[in-house]
């Protein structure tokens, strides 16, 4: 009995992947802030550990950081507390909704000591930022979301100081999802150069440079 139910419900979960990636093949949007909360979840932080997408991006104390498509801000407050006071991380999204999602919660009294995260809310087609500010620029399952992703990645060539890093994170459960080949290609197409690309099937890290 156990063995069936497992089975259904295992059966329901990939017909409703399947139906999300058809859908998404064809219409692109970012996630829908009534999400927020699913998105800056203990389960969500399981499955992809920020600890982890932290190491795999290169993220360092004292750097200038943008997050692009910080959603709810799932992992904004880790990456603030690892770039530390003396590094800036500037956290975009397109979504008025899921901005002030983020600032209400970094509003709470266990996250008062962090005082380096900017709220922006912008295009990640037009940056509203000058050439060369950034010295990493990080996007995590967002990605694929983006509809024209060569002007993103140069908007993102564009800001980001040379010998910047840009670091694109992946979970499989995402119904974006892309194989790890399709973001090393978008990538190097777009003139950056593959500096690592890490983890596995499951969650992957592919980390850039400019050169």
């Amino acid at each position: 009995m156990a063995l069936r139910i497992i089975l259904i419900v295992v059966g329901v979960f990939l017909a409703f992947q399947a139906f999300l990636r058809v859908l998404r093949k064809n219409i692109h949007f970012p996630a829908p802030a009534f999400i927020g909360r699913l998105l800056d979840s203990d389960w969500r932080r399981m499955l992809q550990p920020p600890g982890v997408v932290i190491e795999r991006s290169g993220i360092r104390p004292g750097m200038t950081v943008l997050e692009l498509g910080c959603g709810s801000g799932a992992f904004t407050p880790f990456v603030a507390r690892a770039i530390g006071n003396s590094g800036k991380l500037h956290a975009l999204d397109i979504q008025p909704a899921m901005l002030s999602q983020l600032t209400r919660k970094l509003s709470a009294p266990r996250f008062s000591d962090i005082t380096n995260v900017l709220p922006v809310l912008g295009s990640a087609h037009e940056l509203p930022f000058a050439d060369g500010y950034f010295n990493l620029v990080y996007l995590v399952t967002v990605f694929q979301e983006i509809p024209d992703k060569k002007r993103t990645l140069a908007e993102v060539k564009r800001v980001l100081r040379p010998g910047g890093i840009l670091a694109i994170t992946e979970l499989l459960i995402d119904p974006d999802y892309p194989l790890r080949r399709t973001t090393v290609r978008l990538g190097v197409e777009a003139g950056f150069a593959v500096e690592e690309v890490a983890g596995s099937f499951w969650t992957y890290t592919a980390r850039f440079r400019k050169p």
